[in-house]
């Protein structure tokens, strides 16, 4: 969970503020394959979201400084928005993500590993929903912690998990390893794309245990031919 509303200076500033000693690995975690991944292309999953039936009540910026633009639209199955990709690094303390890497660092994510710790940023892919608001609250959708997203960039599918929420007015966030798969600068303080994200979070959907990747992938290809088939 965060918020970025630090300044560059601020920001520079904060970097430089020591951290905890890292930890060498965690368990329960497995690096992401290189996308695509599963057997549905990107080109058929966009295909079925290029118009928008809006079911948020408003619409969200996708940073601080810009104008509400993004609204969450709804599908058979799923819902979705199209926005850009800020990276969210929370959650255990690693050698990519910590509070010397990212100055908006927050040693917990929303949803825990099935071992009660959070979530790993580096080598999990997730994506950040929303905190509930009068815009839109995800809960109401079907959308829960540990659903199955599929994040669509440049051509290339990336199966991962809801796994942290962020600000009630911002949206497009997902993690440092979410946006290495994708070919995307995972940096949590200059990395990041503007625009050009397509994510799609299939509804009830729940991979169980969280952590895992694989049982993402599985799941989130079975879901998305089912997706293509009901809309």
């Amino acid at each position: 969970m965060r918020s970025r509303t630090l300044t560059l200076a601020a920001a520079a500033g904060a970097a430089l503020l020591a951290t905890a000693a890292l930890p060498a690995s965690a368990s329960g975690t497995t690096t992401p394959r290189s996308a695509q991944e599963g057997t549905v292309s990107a080109a058929d999953l966009l295909a079925k979201v290029t118009s928008c039936s809006q079911i948020s009540n408003g619409k969200y910026r996708t940073d601080e400084e810009t104008s509400a633009t993004v609204p969450v639209c709804g599908k058979n199955g799923a819902v979705f928005w199209k926005a850009d990709m800020d990276i969210d690094c929370d959650g255990q303390v690693t050698t990519k993500c910590n509070g010397d890497t990212d100055p908006w660092f927050q040693d917990d994510t929303a949803f825990h590993q099935s071992d009660g710790k959070p979530l790993r940023a580096d080598s999990l892919p997730y994506v950040v929903v929303p905190s509930s608001s009068s815009i839109w609250k995800y809960t109401s959708a079907g959308i829960k912690g540990g659903g199955v997203v599929a994040v669509i960039y440049n051509n290339k599918v990336e199966y991962a998990v809801v796994g942290d929420t962020g600000p009630t007015q911002i949206i497009g966030e997902a993690s440092y390893a979410t946006a290495k798969a994708l070919g995307i600068d995972p940096d949590p303080e200059t990395g990041g794309t503007d625009s050009g994200v397509t994510y799609i979070l299939f509804k009830n959907s729940q991979v169980s245990p969280i952590e895992s990747h694989s049982a993402a992938v599985s799941l989130g290809d079975s879901l998305a031919k089912k997706f293509l088939q009901n809309n």
